[in-house]
């Protein structure tokens, strides 16, 4: 019990002194840019190349999107099918599946009521690594390969201070085709022991989800990792009582950058309740009112306040 109690200790230590340091006043040099799929602008996401460049921008985390492979196997893929950001087509043709109808009129609009999709979760890993990930992006990253999570660990960890950001995407997809997305996750967090308090220290990590469930299972199984809800929408409202009870399983909000555009007193009073706020996503193709990407991420960090940001353009981050 002793021993238990000790641990216990020494992770909600690590934990306080992570979020202290996440929720600096505006103007420190604290706020954290986070590289959206890796360097995104400027290289295929979730390749090396983009994890690399992300790294060599001096970004303070990584951002790795989980999916499964048909063999088990976690892999970084931003979308639950494989045909945006891959050749998949034209190496397996006949290997696609329906996707949901497309809303009513589209055919009259010149679209398909149906379209195809390669379910990444399909497909082994061996064919998976078949695939050209980068020539979609641009032809000089041709025969870029798909990132395993055990690849992306082992890369960020090799640099002392850079921090891991996975995001389990679609859990409830997997549920449905009987795969606990998060037991294996979890499993691998703890055989590469990414939530022992010494990691922690030197390879941060912090695990988000869209699916509040997910989240409020990763507090109970991981509960020395910090975790952010994202968030497509405020719901019925962003009150007191919604934060306490978010603070309850979470430890920051991860809100688009629209909804703190049109309610930006969110940021202070999720910070007064102890969250942190993340935004998402910030880059050179849209900066909305601003001038630069760079006058965007500004403005939220220090005159909203927010305490971090994902951007697919980690060399604009404005540090103070």
């Amino acid at each position: 019990m002793f021993t238990a109690m000790r641990t216990a200790g020494v992770l909600s230590a690590v934990f306080a002194g992570f979020t202290m340091v996440m929720a600096q006043a505006p103007g420190t040099p604290a706020k954290q840019a986070i590289a959206h799929r890796g360097a995104s602008g400027y290289a295929p996401e979730h390749t090396l190349a983009a994890y690399r460049l992300a790294m060599e921008q001096h970004v303070d985390f990584v951002e790795q999107d989980l999916a499964i492979s048909k063999d088990g196997v976690l892999i970084c893929l931003h979308d639950d099918s494989l045909e945006r950001t891959s050749n998949v087509e034209q190496v397996f043709p006949d290997r696609s599946t329906a996707a949901p109808a497309a809303p009513a009129g589209a055919q009259a609009r010149g679209g398909q009521a149906e379209r195809r999709r390669w379910l990444a979760n399909d497909f082994t890993l061996a064919e998976i690594r078949r695939l050209d990930f980068g020539s979609w992006f641009n032809p000089k990253f041709a025969d870029s390969r798909i990132v395993t999570w055990q690849e992306a660990v082992d890369l960020v960890r090799a640099r002392p201070g850079m921090g891991l950001y996975p995001e389990l995407k679609s859990p409830p997809l997997y549920t449905s085709r009987g795969i606990d997305m998060m037991k294996l996750f979890v499993e691998s967090v703890k055989k590469n022991g990414l939530d022992r308090p010494e990691s922690l220290k030197t390879t941060p990590m912090i695990i988000q989800s869209f699916d509040e469930p997910t989240v409020r299972r990763i507090a109970q199984e991981l509960p020395g990792v910090p975790r952010i809800l994202l968030m497509e929408s405020f719901g019925s409202g962003m009150t007191e009582a919604r934060l306490r009870d978010i603070k309850s399983f979470a430890t920051g909000i991860g809100p688009a950058k629209a909804l703190l555009e049109a309610q930006p007193d969110v940021v202070k009073r999720a910070q007064g309740a102890g969250l942190t706020v993340t935004a998402y996503t910030f880059r050179t193709a849209n900066a909305g009112r601003f001038a630069s990407v760079r006058d965007e991420m500004s403005h939220y960090l220090y005159t909203l306040g927010i305490d971090a940001l994902f951007t697919d353009n980690p060399d604009q981050f404005p540090r103070k």
